[in-house]
């Protein structure tokens, strides 16, 4: 996509859609609530599986907050997804007189967080971008797969790690457990709603509109006195925690984890997501992850040895018609509005 046409393709979340009478503000609030009523009406696998889907939803905002607003593409997110999830499940298996699940959260957040700042450190003053950043963000998900086989001892190797499901303790007070279904999944949706109000606020504030400036005119900032590998890194740092957070809460709620969760498939998975629901919305890039793997979980199961052709050519489909993904297709619907008015 041409840099032009990215600057005819506004985020959703800038888009006046007043002739509609919607915004994504109005768009993302019917969402929650739809996903917070749902367990009401619908019991068994949907209510089991929808809460690690969300929790893909909430990696692929951390890497539309990368791709759409600083218009950096990374192929990595898969591999800090993955380490999250290893992460917790050490924490899960060590006895630190603590809950061990609030640690693994803690971890997960500053590993992810402090990879991420290291790689993109050094790449961004290195004046790193483009095809060179994405492919060495996807060596480092390679790494990580790696290591996860390589270290079977602690990992389980290829047969993966099985983890506890966390319990929600409030010292004295007393314990929830997650073991059930609807708990989980009422524990898991508010962490996804606050993610997706505090990435809004940011890329919203100061610091977000520096990163759209990097995005739109990167020599225009670095004229300016602004130091672009520094919030180049901040960005990616935020996003790799993001990502392993995410992938901690998976791995407790789908008690195991496998090194195929970083590999090279899953990370191009996490980028059709965004592509698909719109790269410059955080709600597009939330909402594409959570219905891009329900619709992969169906496809696979009617058609286990063409699914990812499908997909494919939905990939391809969106990106030719739709430029925006689904997120950018809303925005266009007041000009066709008015236009057939």
């Amino acid at each position: 996509m041409t840099a032009d046409a990215d600057k005819r393709i506004p985020p959703l979340g800038r888009v006046s859609l007043r002739g509609l009478g919607v915004s994504e503000t109005g768009l993302a609030f019917l969402a929650f609530i739809v996903l917070a009523l749902l367990p009401i009406f619908v019991s068994g696998y949907p209510i089991y599986i929808l809460p690690q889907y969300m929790l893909f939803g909430m990696m692929a905002m951390s890497l539309g907050l990368l791709w759409g607003f600083v218009g950096i593409l990374s192929f990595g997110q898969a591999g800090f997804f993955a380490l999250g999830a290893y992460t917790m499940g050490l924490a899960m298996q060590s006895d630190l007189g603590i809950n061990p699940a609030y640690v693994g959260i803690l971890l997960s957040l500053v590993a992810g967080g402090v990879l991420a700042a290291i790689t993109g450190y050094f790449l961004f003053s290195a004046g790193v971008r483009a095809t060179y950043f994405v492919l060495v963000t996807l060596a480092l998900s390679i790494m990580v797969e790696q290591i996860a086989v390589s270290q079977s001892d602690i990992t389980g190797g290829w047969n993966g790690m099985f983890i506890d499901r966390m319990s929600l303790t409030f010292g004295t007070v007393g314990e929830i457990p997650l073991s059930e279904d609807a708990p989980a999944y009422y524990a898991v949706l508010p962490v996804v709603v606050v993610t997706y109000i505090l990435l809004r606020w940011l890329t919203s504030a100061r610091f977000g509109k520096v990163l759209a400036g990097i995005r739109e005119n990167e020599e225009r900032l670095t004229a300016l006195g602004f130091s672009i590998s520094l919030y180049k890194t901040c960005a990616f740092a935020l996003s790799g925690a993001i990502a392993c957070f995410a992938g901690a809460l998976y791995g407790t709620h789908a008690n195991f984890v496998a090194p195929s969760l970083g590999g090279v498939l899953f990370s191009t998975e996490v980028v059709v997501w965004v592509a698909i629901g719109g790269r410059n919305s955080l709600l597009g890039a939330l909402l594409g992850g959570i219905l891009v793997a329900t619709l992969s979980n169906y496809l696979s199961t009617i058609t286990p040895e063409y699914w990812q052709l499908v997909l494919g050519l939905i990939f391809i489909v969106a990106i030719v018609f739709f430029k925006g993904g689904i997120a950018g297709a809303v925005a266009q619907l007041p000009r066709l509005w008015q236009s057939r008015r």
